[in-house]
């Protein structure tokens, strides 16, 4: 059984940082490409990043371009997120997702991020 577990969510103020995490199992995950996508209250779904499955190629939206590193450790099986220059607007629900082109077949169950004075 996938599964994609989260953590590293928190309060946060503006202009800081926080390292999401996810730890995956039952598949292989070093031959998977791994995706971030958020969710802002009341608002749809947003694509993040993307990582393939040896690390070597990334991509980011504008929204978090040179702010937000993805990154893995395939001996963890462990996805992460590095979030630095945090704004409210980055306040959202983030989701950890496999990226199986064209999908993202399995997703976690998300961790909260509240970027607020």
């Amino acid at each position: 059984e996938v599964q994609l577990v989260e953590s590293g969510g928190g309060l946060v103020q503006p202009g800081g940082s926080l390292r999401l995490s996810c730890v995956a199992s039952g598949f292989t995950f070093s031959t998977q490409a791994m995706s971030w996508v958020r969710q802002a209250p009341g608002k749809g779904l947003e694509w993040i990043s993307t990582v393939n499955s040896d690390a070597s190629l990334s991509s980011h939206a504008d929204s978090v371009k040179g702010r937000f590193t993805v990154s893995r450790d395939n001996a963890k099986s462990t996805l992460y997120l590095q979030m630095n220059s945090l704004k409210p607007e980055d306040t959202a629900v983030y989701y950890c997702t496999k990226y199986n082109y064209p999908d993202m077949d399995y997703w976690g169950k998300g961790t909260l991020v509240t970027v607020s004075s």
